[in-house]
C-alpha cells in the first residue's frame, strides 16, 4: 500500500508581466490567455493583484474559468489590512474583501496569504486577535462578507457553491517573529507560517506550524526578486517540498499539503523555475 501523501502545488506570484512575452510566453500569444498558459504548465498561482487593491468578481470568474479542474489559486491578503491598519481594526477591511469575489473561485481557492510588512514587529496581542478574526471556512468568510461598507454596493459576490475548509498563512518581514512564542500561537490557530526565500534580505522562518499545509514562496537565492535558482538549489527545494509532503519533513511525522510560488519575477525566472521544479515533482500527488 502506498504511504499517504500530501498534495503539491507550484506556481507564480502573478503572471501578467511584460518581459515573459516573446520568452515564457510565445509571442502572438493574446493577454487574455496568458492565465491558460500558465495553466496547462503548471499547477497554481498566487493571485497578487489583490494585495494592492480589492478586484471585482467578475476576474475571479474570469481566472476560476481559465485554468483546468485541480488547480489552486493563492490568494494574497490586501495591504490595506497588513500595512496599513497593521492588522488592528481590521474586521470591516476583512469583509470587503471577502465580499469582493475570493469565494467564487470555488474548488480553485487556495489560502490565503497575508505577509507582513518588514518594520511590523511581533506584537502577541495584537496578532492573536486577527488571527482570530480570520474565517476557517468559506461559509465564515461568506458570513464576515456580508458586513461589507457602502463602498461595495454593486460590486459584491455574496454566495458560495458549498462549504470548504479555509487556510491562511502568514509571511512576517521581522526578526522579532523568532519569538518561540509565535510558532506555537500559529499552531493553536492552526495558521501556516510561510517559507520564504528572499536571499538574505528577511529572516527566513521555516518552522511547521499549521496541521495541514506549508507554504513556500522562493523570491530569489541570490538576488531578491532577480536571480534564478540552480538545478543544485531546485533539487534541494524538491526535497524538502517532498519530505513535508510525505511527513519526513514535519516534527509530528503527518504529511502536509504544500504550496510552493516562485516570485522572482525580475528578470522573469520565475515562470521557468516554476516548470522546471514542478518536474521535479512530478511524482508528488497534485503536481
Amino acid at each position: 500500500m502506498t504511504p499517504p501523501r500530501g498534495r503539491v502545488w507550484v506556481g507564480v506570484s502573478g503572471w501578467r508581466y511584460p518581459a515573459w512575452r516573446g520568452d515564457f510566453y510565445p509571442r502572438g500569444l493574446v493577454q487574455r490567455r496568458e492565465l491558460e498558459y500558465v495553466g496547462e504548465r503548471m499547477s497554481s498561482a498566487e493571485i497578487n493583484g489583490s494585495f494592492y487593491s480589492l478586484q471585482r468578481p467578475s476576474s475571479y470568474v474570469r481566472w476560476r474559468d481559465s485554468v483546468p479542474s485541480g488547480f489552486v489559486f493563492a490568494v494574497k491578503g490586501p495591504r490595506y489590512v497588513t500595512h496599513m491598519l497593521r492588522l488592528r481594526s481590521a474586521g470591516t477591511a476583512l469583509s470587503n474583501f471577502f465580499a469582493s469575489g475570493p469565494l467564487t473561485l470555488h474548488d480553485k481557492l487556495g489560502p490565503i496569504l497575508w505577509q507582513l510588512p518588514a518594520r511590523q514587529p511581533f506584537e502577541p496581542e495584537v496578532l492573536d486577535a486577527f488571527l482570530k478574526s480570520l474565517p476557517r471556512t468559506t461559509a465564515e468568510a461568506l458570513d464576515i462578507a456580508r458586513g461589507h461598507d457602502r463602498r461595495m454596493e454593486g460590486r459584491t459576490a455574496l454566495a458560495i457553491d458549498e462549504d470548504r475548509p479555509l487556510r491562511h498563512s502568514i509571511e512576517p518581514r521581522s526578526a522579532t517573529f523568532a519569538d518561540p512564542a509565535f510558532a506555537e500561537m500559529l499552531r493553536e490557530r492552526d495558521v501556516s507560517l510561510t517559507v520564504a526565500d528572499t536571499a538574505g534580505t528577511f529572516p527566513m522562518f521555516d518552522e511547521v506550524t499549521a496541521s495541514d499545509h506549508v507554504y513556500v514562496r522562493l523570491h530569489g537565492s541570490q538576488e531578491l526578486y532577480q536571480s534564478g535558482y540552480t538545478d543544485e538549489e531546485l533539487d534541494e527545494w524538491a526535497t524538502r517540498i517532498r519530505a513535508w509532503a510525505d511527513g519526513s519533513g514535519c516534527p509530528d511525522g503527518r504529511p502536509r499539503d504544500v504550496y510552493v510560488y516562485f516570485d522572482n519575477d525580475g528578470r522573469g525566472r520565475a515562470p521557468h523555475d516554476a516548470v522546471a521544479l514542478e518536474a521535479r515533482l512530478a511524482d508528488a500527488p497534485g503536481s
